[in-house]
């Protein structure tokens, strides 16, 4: 459960939803990512790290370059956690009781 807040908190900021969806399209160096913002690159920095932390993204050094990419596993990981609350109580009330 711990994870998931993690996971949560780093999803709250909007700067770092729109570095989500920017990986989404393709593995991206930190100077790449920043193209897309208007701050400096360490606060760019700042929230790759975060986003690094709750494993939502991954980066591999390649040459003199670092590649940041999503991991998928932690999404996959957070919509079986939603779609749990949907599958099973779909027919109970609002106390857990059985609808008719």
């Amino acid at each position: 459960m711990k994870q998931l807040n993690v996971t949560f908190k780093a999803l709250m900021d909007p700067t770092r939803r729109k570095i989500i969806e920017l990986l989404k399209q393709k593995d991206m160096t930190a100077g790449e990512i920043a193209e897309h913002f208007q701050m400096k690159k360490p606060s760019i920095s700042h929230h790759l790290n975060i986003l690094k932390q709750a494993y939502m993204i991954q980066d591999e050094k390649k040459g003199q370059y670092v590649f940041y990419s999503l991991n998928t596993t932690v999404f996959q990981e957070l919509l079986y956690w939603i779609t749990h609350f949907t599958d099973d109580d779909s027919n109970k009330g609002d106390k857990g009781e059985e609808k008719e």
